[in-house]
């Protein structure tokens, strides 16, 4: 992939303040103008690029014109995210696992229209979160997405009828952040070269997540009724939710501003320096078709961003796919007289297999982290190489959807072959996913809420319109 060292793959290159000509970048996207960084140049909307080069270009101006200096992200290096210890990033991490986890679990746990509704839903939840995160910051945009998903499980578990129950799931995935918000949390602590065993980390617990749902809910199936399922979901959330209140702090970098920047003030250090936010009004900045730009970005790179369409597509019929076979597994173990929570007891050779792919990362992150190191100038070292692994365990996908379609016609063949294939599926997931949103992180940075945003939301309204057919 050619172009200059340290600008993004797959992204438009940002041209000079006077240049109108248009063009093409390496990913195959058309470059415009400065002129048109307010999104004349696409229906929806401007690029990540250009986005940029308008809000660089309008902090010069306001600086000029208020003569007020704005603060750089390398005057306070050692005070943001980037700095915090190594024990605070993997306990917010780890907060940030029960987050997914906890999202993530109840989607198994209704029926298939039930789990339709909430995927679709989800979808686009994910979306309206995601740059709301990078606007005003993670921390408040988690708590309100955990406090609405736990009112919503509400009307789940006491609704009188279904409507009430597919209401209560419909606003419960309009509710979640998901994972964009918490990904993108890890651009904020981690440079790029460092920030593999975090992603692998959070992804785990995403994809993770989705089989403990099941799991869970087969003993709760089995033994309580079913609206249990709900009260422990709403149980979790609440702690979950108050541990995130009281021990995570605010990670994203220009939110991280505004209070050094106040207190720098305060304290007679730097009495003419101020934060974006405040150099720029609170009407200036969301306007109403600032609003619409804002809830628009994840759409925008979705569609305006090759790379980010391209990855997004084949992790979406992945899961797709997957959803689709985990469907099946009540009709495909009953053949062998599994009860409730042996159905759910057999969604473990999946998680064996998310394990078992997690694991050949370790030994692939160790090889990137060397080649970027030899290759400091090269694109491809920097940022594809990420994507290498996947190259050999994307076809892990179809061969186990074969070995788990050629087994399970029931007895007289034993079932661990159904469970075989399982695995196999389990390794391709979780090594689409993770490749994917490792090379997005790295290359979309602090709009990585975003960009991830587009890989949600392919993955979940693929899966919820399949699952519903």
């Amino acid at each position: 992939m050619g172009g200059d060292p340290g600008k993004w793959p797959g992204s438009l290159q940002l041209p000079g303040a006077n240049d109108h000509d248009g063009g093409v970048n390496s990913s195959g996207s058309t470059v415009v103008g400065a002129d048109f960084a307010h999104g004349r140049d696409t229906i929806i909307g401007p690029t990540v690029d250009q986005t940029i080069a308008a809000r660089e270009a309008n902090s010069e101006k306001r600086e000029e014109e208020t003569r007020k200096r704005e603060i750089t992200e390398n005057e306070c290096e050692g005070e943001l995210g980037f700095a915090f210890p190594g024990w605070k990033r993997w306990w917010i991490l780890t907060v940030i696992f029960l987050v997914q986890t906890e999202e993530f679990g109840v989607s198994l746990q209704a029926a298939r229209a039930g789990a339709a509704v909430f995927l679709i839903t989800y979808a686009f939840g994910c979306e309206l979160w995601a740059p709301w995160s990078e606007e005003f910051g993670r921390k408040p945009v988690l708590q309100a997405s955990l406090f609405l998903v736990n009112i919503w499980t509400l009307p789940v578990a006491l609704g009188p009828n279904f409507a009430s129950v597919m209401v209560g799931r419909a606003l419960g995935g309009l509710s979640t952040a998901g994972g964009s918000v918490t990904l993108g949390m890890i651009a904020d602590m981690y440079e790029s070269d460092h920030q593999q065993y975090a992603v692998a980390y959070i992804v785990f617990s995403s994809v993770g997540g989705s089989i403990l749902g099941p799991i869970v809910g087969g003993f709760v199936e089995q033994y309580l009724h079913w609206q249990w399922t709900i009260w422990i979901q709403l149980i979790f959330g609440v702690v979950v939710q108050l541990i995130h209140l009281s021990t995570v702090p605010e990670t994203r970098t220009t939110i991280m501003l505004n209070k050094i920047t106040r207190k720098r003030r305060t304290s007679g250090q730097d009495p003419n320096v101020y934060c974006p936010d405040e150099i720029a009004s609170f009407w200036d900045r969301f306007a109403l078709k600032e609003l619409m730009y804002t809830w628009l970005k994840p759409f925008r790179m979705f569609l305006t961003e090759l790379i980010v369409l391209t990855l997004s597509l084949l992790s979406g019929f992945s899961d797709a796919l997957i959803f689709m076979c985990i469907q099946s597994f009540v009709l495909v173990y009953e053949q062998w007289g599994f009860n409730a929570y042996q159905v759910g007891l057999s969604f473990i050779p999946i998680g064996v297999g998310y394990v078992f792919a997690w694991i050949l990362f370790i030994p692939a992150f160790k090889r990137n982290e060397k080649a970027r190191q030899r290759k400091p100038d090269d694109e491809h070292a920097q940022y594809e190489s990420r994507l290498d692994l996947l190259l050999w365990l994307a076809p892990c996908l179809p061969i186990g959807l074969i070995i788990f379609a050629w087994t399970n016609f029931g007895p007289p063949i034993h079932w661990i072959g159904t469970m075989f294939g399982s695995a196999i599926i389990g390794i391709a997931n979780y090594a689409i996913y993770m490749a994917t949103i490792d090379y997005m992180i790295c290359a979309y940075g602090p709009y990585s809420a975003s960009a991830t945003g587009g890989n949600g939301w392919a993955r979940d309204f693929l899966a919820g319109v399949l699952v519903r057919s």
